[in-house]
């Protein structure tokens, strides 16, 4: 997609949406990060200086970069908009409105668009009868034959359009139905749909839709998550429980012509509340405000007193409450008419969407190629330290040869036969290690697995249940938490001593056999209490008195279990893979210097037997292993250079001030949002600056 130079003038806002452009920032960066990385791999197993806990790094840190992906979810009741306003921030290019946005109840079920490579384009839909079997919408992705499909031969924009309009797709049914699917709640019954004269309501065809499509932007890494209002987001707590805070941005979209209704607010309330500081807010339809019998300024001064009043209610900074028309901007960019965008108000919000969205992506993975360049450091210089280490032994013991008659040359030789076989008594040492740190290591990790996890989770459940009508259900999942923790806490302690244990095996190898083992630290688990935290803090809100009723239901309380089981796996998984990963990296460095030392043994065993037969290969050989070690040295250096560099792409994030809706407002001062720099990103190796 276009974008236009940053040399542009200052009041050009373009075409082009500035999260495009930062997008394709952000993608260049991943690519060049995954050249520079092949390149590093490559550098590393021609110099030998590669090894098995290097290429584990490089490897995940690649498959991180190359799977990442930013996600965008849109939030609201129906008829505020969002679809419009997705339509024109990520789809004007195709000249087309791709997702519906007709008057009334539109989107009836969560739309996910993504582009995954390799696969067709196509419109995945799910049943809204899989809700009968409470499984979860994770476990069904795992599922082909749970979904219908329908193929989008080319990825035109206009099938794109006609396949998404399935999404729109309703049926009725009787009540008992609409209850036992849970889109009616006894609870909430004045949200839920109004049964007709025959007491049928009318319920979405489809529980949830994944586009494949193969759109500049999407092919990116961008996924967008269209929700519907809140009786779908009632329904199916996996949207805001799973979802919603796995979203690096969410945007909760209202009517300029409504304000904030009792429905805007539940939504708020209930499920995007608690993430306030991360949300925008769009007021959209402002369109629907000016009124050509009042002045530009007395609409604008209307406009930005709602502005206000609806940050007031919301409890959010005005600065990320932005006022807007989807509708206009959409036309605009069709049309081609810079000036209908600028009146849309829609760029300074794209560009405060594209600071945010986009600019911690690029933080977190900045974090992940600093930690992967150091332990990279490490490795490296560990590898090569000891692969000099070994020659520098063997020159020592050369340069003591000369001028020696071949009696001391033999005695040379059975002194490095009896030193090699000495040195295998290592081995009793070095297997009693592995025992022991082996079965410390099962340990550590017992109290992370699924099957503990899962008895833990079956011990809430128990709780809940012996509680009247579930009002015990927060105190029981305080205390699952709370065991969790002590479980991450344990694991800690337990690797702690696993650090103790190695760190003195290593010293007493180090003393008697000549190694050089050096001992990363254990890893902090820390965060990983962190998230166990903030799934507490997003479930607590589910567990309350307002609830009670609903956890009383067994098919809601089996799928809250489902969904907490599954986010809760996901955090001691990556526990246990990060101890796993340290444990590994331990083993594979004694293993590397066992090698290592085993042809060390075997080289001098070599050089001894031809300086018998031809003393005049001690200089040759002398000189060999200069010229080896000279060459290893150049390339220890050029492989720090290149992780360095590979460091460089990684500088501190920058944190440009995101664009106020304020200045978004029409005017002398209204392209104030499009003079702010854009986020700096490196360039692709030999791209022109």
């Amino acid at each position: 997609m276009h974008t236009e130079p940053e040399s542009a003038p200052a009041d050009a806002v373009g075409l082009a949406t500035a999260f495009a452009g930062r997008l394709d920032d952000l993608s260049r960066w991943r690519a060049t990060l995954l050249d520079r990385l092949a390149s590093l791999q490559g550098f590393l197993d021609g110099h030998d200086l590669a090894c098995a806990a290097s290429a584990a790094v490089i490897g995940a840190l690649r498959e991180r970069l190359a799977s990442d992906k930013v996600v965008a979810a849109f939030v609201a009741e129906f008829s505020r908009g969002k679809s419009e306003l997705i339509n024109a921030i990520f789809f004007a290019d195709t000249g087309r409105r791709v997702l519906p946005a007709t008057p009334g109840r539109t989107t009836m079920c969560p739309v996910e668009l993504s582009c995954r490579p390799g696969e067709p384009a196509s419109l995945a839909l799910l049943p809204i009868e899989t809700r009968h079997d409470g499984a979860t919408l994770a476990e069904l992705r795992a599922r082909p034959n749970a979904w219908t499909r329908l193929p989008l031969q080319g990825g035109a924009a206009e099938q794109l359009s006609e396949a998404v309009a399935q999404v729109m797709r309703t049926r009725r049914v009787d009540e008992a139905e609409a209850r036992a699917l849970g889109l009616r709640d006894d609870e909430r019954s004045a949200d839920a749909p109004t049964p007709d004269a025959d007491g049928q309501v009318e319920i979405p065809v489809w529980r949830h839709a994944l586009v494949n499509y193969p759109h500049p932007l999407l092919e990116r890494g961008l996924v967008v998550l269209d929700t519907p209002g809140l009786n779908a987001l009632g329904a199916e707590p996996e949207l805001t429980l799973g979802l919603l805070p796995e979203a690096q941005a969410t945007v909760f979209v209202l009517g300029a012509d409504t304000g904030v209704t009792r429905s805007d607010m539940q939504l708020w309330q209930e499920h995007l509340g608690a993430r306030a500081k991360s949300c925008f807010v769009v007021l959209n339809k402002i369109d629907t405000l000016r009124d050509p019998l009042s002045a530009p300024a007395q609409v604008a001064n209307q406009i930005e007193s709602l502005r206000r009043a609806t940050a007031r209610t919301l409890g959010v900074a005005p600065e990320r409450v932005f006022a807007l028309s989807a509708r206009e901007a959409l036309t605009a960019r069709i049309q081609r008419d810079d000036a209908a965008l600028r009146a849309s108000r829609l760029p300074a919000f794209e560009a405060a969407l594209g600071a945010q969205l986009l600019g911690q992506r690029h933080a977190v993975l900045q974090d992940a190629v600093a930690e992967a360049a150091r332990q990279l450091q490490s490795q490296v210089a560990r590898r090569g330290g000891e692969r000099r280490r070994q020659s520098a032994e063997q020159v020592q013991e050369l340069r003591s040869l000369r001028g020696k008659s071949a009696n001391q040359l033999r005695a040379a030789q059975e002194r490095a036969a009896a030193e090699a076989a000495e040195f295998e008594q290592c081995n009793v040492l070095v297997q009693a290690l592995r025992a022991v740190h082996l079965r410390l290591l099962t340990k550590a990790l017992a109290g992370l697995a699924s099957d503990a996890l899962r008895s833990e989770v079956q011990r809430m459940q128990q709780e809940m249940n012996d509680s009247l009508l579930g009002l015990g259900a927060r105190k029981a999942f305080t205390a699952l938490c709370e065991r969790l923790r002590a479980r991450l806490a344990a694991a800690q302690d337990q690797c702690a001593e696993i650090h103790a244990m190695l760190r003195a095996s290593h010293a007493r190898l180090n003393a008697e056999y000549a190694f050089g083992l050096s001992l990363e630290d254990p890893p902090a688990l820390q965060r990983f209490v962190r998230e166990l935290a903030a799934i507490e803090s997003g479930y607590t809100r589910y567990l309350g008195f307002t609830h009670a009723l609903r956890l009383a239901q067994p098919r809601f309380m089996d799928s809250f279990v489902r969904m907490l089981v599954s986010k809760l796996r996901v955090v001691f998984e990556s526990a246990a893979a990060e101890v796993e990963a340290w444990s590994k990296s331990a083993a594979s460095h004694l293993d590397a210097q066992l090698g290592e030392r085993r042809r060390a043994f075997r080289r001098r065993a070599e050089a001894l037997a031809r300086i018998r037969v031809a003393a005049g290969e001690l200089e040759q050989r002398l000189a060999e292993l200069g010229a080896q070690d000279a060459a290893l040295a150049a390339a220890l250096q050029r492989a720090g250079n290149r992780i360095e560099a590979l460091q460089a792409l990684a500088p501190q994030a920058p944190a440009p001030d995101a664009p106020t809706a304020a200045a978004a407002r029409p005017g002398p001062t209204a392209p104030a949002a499009v003079r702010r720099p854009r986020m700096t990103l490196p360039r692709p190796l030999g791209a022109r600056a």
